[in-house]
């Protein structure tokens, strides 16, 4: 065991470090994967490849996007990230192993070191924002300078040529293996004098010349160059770190070049320094995924994955309390059609945990175009699904909402319009066998009207445009109900929209209207309904409201008239509609 050890405790580390990146990423934080592969849409072909690899950086950038595709299946995703890390790993320590002359064989304790730099990539991709193609870019700079030759005059070309070649393929990230030549030219003693020097400095001049001459001939600002253009979603500053992630690994290969004397304790270094490294990897790492915002991812991923049961669970394991999740919740207990009995069970925040205010976030749009496509107005599931494509700062096709506009237009009969959005999703990988069964599905207009979500969408959609406000969701609903008196989510929107509004007479008028329709007569209506009748010092009709609920009205009435609306014993009625008119949740 200790002759393994001192033989092979390195490639442990690195297997353990890649093991737990990818347990992390597949069962801590699948939904992220999700999150980044649907905001993208890959295509197979050459005018894609062409209109990436003709910007700064196109090629990590379409390495990246054909990586990301593969998010969809969670396992594949969890693999290329922790290949990602390992190899990056690997070629941290390949460059400080190269700079340390003369004691390589008792440098090993500075393995755990080569770490660092990964693990504060880690961190980093704690913002959503952060794309892959930051992590190919680091990944590919660093193969750069492991391949920077030792000959003098292919050093020299490979700085006059090899820098604007690698800007254009990895973009800003030149700059890192600009400042290793530096680096390098200053501290390699096969190249002595003004020369190793010169070029040092020319390299990092090159690097940044051609990001400056770039800004003349592209329509980006100059910041965006330096930062990235498939770096980072977005325009505004980018996070510090992702310029300190390249200096550090610099900053390790100067230390490198150092000399170490650790006589007598070379096998203790390296299990005191393996901690350090593990203690603060257990640390910060975590402390970069802000936990409400991948609360909030996790409930898009359920949604998107029409797990209700899902939804369900997380909200009962811990209580929601923003829009998003409470929208989710509420969608998910109409889906299973259980809000009219559960929805008091969870925090409710008045309409907009119904329908959020339209907010130009594209997952909260997202989110809130799934609740109107499940409800039947598919024109307006529709624009929303455009309306969360433009919201992205990336400018990006989103895979998602391209996949949504195909079955909003097959369920409109707009096929046409349909077979060009299934086009592009038939250039994918992971999307084209689902566009190539659409595509078929439209050749058949009776196979769309059995079909059991697009042609149940087809019956209680309303055909006509509208304008409506988001906050007379309650006449939405009524129009759909009417539409059709068996779109049960509908229902439960409208009789749960006056509640939420604290509005028992509406929901008086509404009840009635639904009852005399179907039969439907949840929890939630009749604690509303025996209310209703309390407030006039009456008792509702024979059957409407079971006794187990009358009786549950008495006890909560008389705690109040006892104690008042604060006493201690009304926690016991929280999930009561009587609870949330008086105080509230």
């Amino acid at each position: 065991m200790k002759k393994y050890l001192s033989n092979y405790w390195k490639t442990t580390l690195t297997v353990l470090f890649g093991v737990a990146v990818f347990l992390f990423w597949r069962y801590a934080y699948p939904f992220a994967l999700s999150y980044q592969e649907q905001f993208q849409l890959f295509q197979s072909g050459d005018s894609y490849f062409m209109g990436r690899i003709a910007l700064p950086g196109g090629l990590v950038r379409y390495v990246a996007e054909f990586l990301v595709q593969f998010y969809y299946y969670l396992v594949f995703g969890s693999i290329i990230l922790a290949v990602l890390f390992v190899l990056i790993q690997l070629l941290i320590w390949l460059l400080m192993k190269r700079q340390m002359p003369g004691m390589k064989d008792n440098a090993d304790f500075l393995y755990p070191l080569s770490f660092l730099p990964v693990l504060s990539l880690w961190y980093l991709l704690g913002d959503e924002n952060v794309l892959l193609g930051y992590v190919v870019a680091l990944a590919f700079g660093l193969l750069f300078m492991w391949l920077y030759p030792k000959k003098q005059l292919a050093r020299i070309v490979f700085c006059l040529v090899g820098i604007p070649l690698i800007y254009w393929l990895i973009g800003p990230m030149v700059l890192m293996t600009a400042l290793y030549i530096a680096v390098v030219e200053w501290q390699d003693g096969r190249i002595k004098g003004w020369l190793g020097i010169g070029m040092g400095i020319v390299s990092v001049l090159l690097a940044l010349l051609c990001i400056l001459v770039s800004a003349w001939f592209l329509p980006y600002p100059l910041l965006r160059l330096f930062s990235g253009i498939g770096y980072y979603r977005g325009v505004q500053m980018l996070p510090i770190l992702m310029y300190l992630i390249p200096l550090m690994v610099i900053i390790l290969i100067c230390l490198s070049h150092l000399s170490f004397s650790v006589s007598g304790k070379k096998a203790f270094w390296p299990a005191i320094i393996t901690v350090c490294v593990i203690v603060l990897a257990g640390f910060f790492v975590p402390k970069g995924f802000d936990e409400k915002k991948y609360d909030l991812m996790e409930y898009d991923y359920l949604v998107r994955s029409k797990d209700w049961n899902g939804v369900i669970a997380k909200s009962e394991k811990r209580m929601p309390d923003l829009p998003m999740s409470v929208c989710a919740t509420n969608l998910a207990l109409a889906m299973n059609n259980q809000l009219g009995n559960r929805a008091f069970e969870f925090y409710q925040r008045g309409v907009e945990g119904l329908l959020p205010p339209f907010d130009r976030n594209p997952v909260s749009v997202q989110l809130t175009g799934e609740v109107y496509y499940y409800l039947g107005l598919i024109n307006t599931a529709q624009r929303f699904a455009f309306e969360s494509m433009e919201a992205l700062p990336d400018y990006n096709k989103s895979a998602r909402a391209v996949k949504r506009l195909v079955e909003t237009n097959l369920i409109n009969g707009e096929y046409s319009v349909a077979r060009k959005y299934a086009e592009m999703l038939r250039k994918t990988f992971c999307y084209r066998g689902w566009a190539e069964k659409m595509e078929d599905l439209m050749t058949d207009e009776k196979r769309i009207d059995a079909h059991s979500l697009y042609g149940w969408l087809r019956q209680i959609r309303l055909q006509e445009d509208f304008l409506f406000s988001e906050d007379e969701v309650d006449k939405i609903c009524g129009q759909l109900f009417m539409r059709n008196p068996k779109n049960v989510m509908a229902t439960q929107y409208l009789l749960l929209c006056p509640l939420l509004n604290r509005d028992i007479p509406l929901f008086m008028q509404y009840v009635q209207v639904v009852q005399g329709q179907q039969n439907y007569n949840p929890r939630s209506c009749q604690e509303a309904i025996a209310f209703a009748f309390a407030q006039n010092n009456q008792q509702p009709p024979q059957g409407v409201v079971s006794p187990v609920i009358l009786k549950s009205l008495s006890d909560f009435g008389r705690i109040v008239s006892n104690s008042g609306t604060n006493a201690p014993e009304l926690e016991t009625y929280r999930s009561t509609v009587w609870y949330y008119l008086m105080k509230g949740q």
